[in-house]
């Protein structure tokens, strides 16, 4: 039976009736046919919003079977390699659910699949978000939270690594023991605190467990909530095309067109996941044997998204010094905390660095191209060559082994790699970018190569170029100018005609400012030298490009 308009029955009725109680109608119809830009790399972001669900799905599903104690067992479960050996109450449980529960491995498999997928999913998600300047007013909020969920996930990654209590989670652990005593004043307290006592204590599973299933997933939750809510208001930025400008939006509408597809990828990545879980073998840990402290693994790795950390430490030399009868391990501190504090803090202040250096407080809606901001590209792939460099060479052993090359020769590559890696990435990626918009620019000037040769009445041979289209023209034309501060050139080049520097750029820091917002500042693409953009025009807020007649 159905209503008229060929509603069921049912749903109607359910409808009218939520609707008469709750006053949700108008809400539903307002917002079901909201429009959402889309684009391909918009994807990024909902491969870790799935993942986080398959995580919470396939971690419920293991907490029935998990047991989180250290206290002593002798295993007698069906790996005969393992019986009669002591272990603990976690190791134990975790090896019941590999080969006792059914679909017990399947489900660990795709738990720690996707945990990986998480992490790599933030990762893509946040780099799109910089480099294409997506941080920018209004969304400054929401690329804070984003950068919050990449943190906790690190964290939660790091505990729930550390559950089965094998050997080689264990190794993660002592290392993360070492980072904590490092710490000057406070680094015994804390490690005592957080082991309950002499490493490695009774009390770390449990208290590990606690914050993977419990503290962690709900903050993330609350995160996940809020950043879904600020997107759902602010809505992605899309990428300047034909009929696009900063007061309109061109998309899809949520209902059917965003709903059936986001149906459908988190089908697909349940799928790969699934694949994954039952095809590729992850963490063995029977292979590994449970952990004591006395006992050593060759070749240990942590999974990638801690690799950056395992990295500096095999790097640093051997370095204390003793101050105020302190001993200070900067052997462990500094591999430890600094990479953190580089990237973590260098994603935390750009957006503020930046707008105090360009004085820029628009909204923009337009995801910038790298190429259109050479230096917050060429930042970003120093940064990315910075943690590259790290994570390679935290497998510096492995290497070693395989390529047949001395690992003091390694190291020492990495010791002077790490800091030239990213200066010479920062060099290529900032000349690549500048040579990209000149490009354009004589694209938009000359016009479209087409290959066919013209022989002219002189005897002369030339190329016949046709002008670019609408659609290869308005991406080049619709970005936007990163503006100059008012007055930096006279506060950079002194007083011009016996006028004083503005206010503002005044002092050493002033002067500083300037000469950053005119090295930082760039032309429309029409302005760029080569490009005298004849019978063309820059795109601005609240009008689209429009191809002129080239006809003669």
């Amino acid at each position: 039976m159905s209503e008229p308009g060929g509603v069921p029955k049912v749903v109607a009725g359910t409808s009218r009736y939520l609707d008469d109680r709750l006053g949700l109608g108008n809400v539903v119809r307002r917002n079901i046919r909201k429009v959402f830009p889309d684009h391909w790399t918009f994807l990024l972001g909902e491969i870790a919003l799935y993942s986080f669900i398959i995580l919470l799905l396939t971690g419920t599903f293991l907490t029935f079977w998990f047991q989180p104690s250290m206290g002593h067992v002798a295993y007698n479960g069906s790996y005969a390699p393992l019986r009669g050996v002591m272990m603990s109450e976690a190791y134990a449980s975790a090896l019941h659910i590999s080969f006792e529960v059914r679909g017990g491995l399947l489900m660990r498999q795709i738990h720690h699949w996707a945990a990986l997928l998480f992490v790599g999913g933030l990762m893509a998600h946040l780099l799109r978000i910089f480099f294409t300047g997506a941080y920018r007013k209004p969304r400054e909020l929401n690329y804070h939270i984003g950068l919050a969920m990449f943190a906790l996930a690190l964290v939660e990654g790091l505990t729930g690594y550390s559950l089965a209590d094998d050997l080689l989670s264990g190794a993660g652990l002592r290392i993360t023991q070492g980072i904590l005593l490092g710490l000057p004043l406070v680094g015994t307290y804390l490690s005592f605190f957080l082991f309950g006592g002499e490493y490695p204590g009774e009390d770390i599973i449990a208290r590990f467990f606690t914050i993977h299933i419990l503290l962690l997933p709900g903050l993330l939750v609350a995160l996940v909530t809020a950043h879904l809510t600020l997107m759902w208001v602010q809505k992605h930025t899309q990428l300047a095309r034909k009929g696009r400008t900063n007061m309109n939006v061109v998309g899809g509408p949520f209902f059917p067109s965003f709903m059936l597809k986001s149906g459908a990828f988190f089908m697909f990545t349940f799928a790969i996941l699934a694949g994954l879980g039952a095809a590729v073998q992850i963490n063995p840990i029977w292979l590994f044997g449970p952990y004591t402290p006395a006992d050593i693994s060759a070749g240990s790795q942590p999974d990638f998204y801690m690799g950056f950390l395992e990295g500096s430490l095999r790097m640093m030399p051997g370095w204390e010094i003793n101050f105020a009868g302190y001993t200070l391990p900067l052997s462990v501190l500094i591999p430890g905390l600094l990479p953190l504090a580089l990237i973590f803090g260098g994603l935390i202040i750009y957006p503020s660095v930046e707008r105090w250096i360009t004085g820029d407080t628009r909204e923009h809606h337009f995801a910038e191209r790298p190429r259109d901001n050479p230096y917050r590209t060429a930042i970003g792939m120093a940064a990315v060559t910075f943690y590259g460099l790290l994570w390679l060479l935290g497998a510096n052993d492995e290497i070693s082994d395989h390529f047949h090359i001395p690992l003091f020769a390694i190291t020492w590559f990495g010791r002077i790699a790490i800091f030239a890696g990213p200066a010479l990435a920062y060099v290529i990626t900032y000349r690549l970018c500048r040579g990209l918009r000149l490009r354009d620019a004589q694209m938009i000037e000359h016009g479209v190569e087409t290959g066919v040769i013209k022989r002219l009445p002189e005897g002369e041979f030339t190329e016949i170029d046709v002008p670019a289209s609408d659609d290869m023209a308005a991406p080049l034309l619709g970005a936007e100018a990163i503006p100059e501060l008012a007055g930096a050139e006279a506060a950079v080049d002194g007083a011009a005609d016996g006028e004083p520097r503005p206010k503002g750029l005044r002092g050493r820091i002033g002067r500083l400012r300037a000469r950053m917002s005119r090295a930082y500042s760039e032309p429309p693409i029409t302005e760029v030298p080569g490009a005298d953009g004849e019978g063309r025009k820059a795109v601005t807020a609240g009008e689209s490009y429009h191809r002129p007649d080239q006809r003669s």
